[in-house]
């Protein structure tokens, strides 16, 4: 998959308010300027285990592997894979 392909991926609902992967990495980039020091690397939009934001909808896309639990929450995912898939994205902006 493609940096492009990555970033063109639809969300779900998520604490940016991104509708497709772009959008959210444009939103933690702003977010970050925005912030300037008082980032929080942690919670950029409030809540911790925000990445996971990002991972669900690569599992749900196919993109990597992974499994959803019956609440929709991820029970396991490729990390690695998903890391390296939005570094790839990141590099395509």
């Amino acid at each position: 998959m493609t940096g492009a392909e990555v970033l063109a991926i639809k969300m779900g609902k998520n604490d940016s308010g991104a509708t497709t992967i772009k959008g959210y990495l444009i939103a933690l980039l702003d977010t970050l300027w925005e912030k300037e020091e008082g980032f929080s690397g942690k919670r950029p939009f409030g809540n911790s285990g925000w990445s996971h934001d990002l991972y669900k909808p690569l599992i749900v896309a196919g993109a990597v592997a992974g499994k959803l639990d019956s609440d929709g929450y991820i029970e396991e995912v490729d990390a690695p894979a998903a890391n390296k898939l939005i570094f790839d994205a990141i590099a395509s902006l």
